[in-house]
């Protein structure tokens, strides 16, 4: 088994382990796109499918992207039976190895981590290619390690902000950093647990 069947056969089974889709959007993604007019958006690793369901009730045309098919599949069914299927495009990309296409309003990558190789600065930075003019690149990763991850190596290194930026090394002619910070929020895991965690948060736009 390659590294890449490896990883679509791990997030398969996360997600094939969990029941229904949807769940909450991401409150720093509802933060950044509430005040934007709807456009079209790309959630990279869209997962249960929050984001993508939140956006679509407001409006926006979505490209709902994971490595998984249960996820996408679930992600379509859950907004077909909100009323919003005709908004909602669901595409599985191991984004290792292929990219959707298109270009967008708003693309959002919500805590894409992976305990996989994975090219973090590459598929990041054909995000921040696929923006549109004026379009937002909105980048949240982990700062600390919550009591539900997956992950519960205490030695996991999360990248700033800045590191992220500089992975990127984007053109400052063409693209501009909006937003670098590490907010602190209280969370609600899975099961109804909750816990203070750290954000690290990248907004980047590009020029119009």
């Amino acid at each position: 088994m390659t590294a890449h069947d490896e990883a679509a056969v791990f997030w398969e089974r996360l997600y094939a382990s969990r029941s229904g889709g949807g769940g909450r959007a991401n409150p720093l993604l509802v933060e950044t796109a509430e005040p934007l007019r709807p456009g079209l958006a790309l959630d990279l690793g869209c997962g249960a499918g929050g984001d993508t369901l939140w956006l679509a009730q407001r409006g926006w045309r979505v490209a709902a992207v994971d490595i998984s098919g249960t996820a996408v599949d679930r992600v379509q069914a859950r907004a077909r039976e909100l009323g919003v299927g005709a908004r909602v495009t669901g595409e599985r990309h191991d984004l290792t190895t292929s990219f959707p296409g298109g270009s967008f309003d708003l693309v959002s990558a919500q805590y894409l981590h992976t305990p996989f190789a994975f090219p973090r600065g590459r598929v990041l930075r054909a995000a921040a290619q696929a923006l549109r003019p004026g379009g937002l690149l909105l980048v949240v990763d982990h700062g600390s390690i919550a009591p539900w991850s997956w992950n519960q190596d205490p030695d996991t290194h999360f990248p700033t902000p800045d590191e992220v930026a500089a992975d990127l090394a984007l053109d400052p002619a063409g693209w501009t950093v909006v937003r670098a910070d590490t907010p602190r929020r209280r969370a609600t895991g899975p099961a109804g647990e909750t816990a203070t965690v750290t954000d690290n948060v990248l907004l980047v736009r590009r020029g119009r």
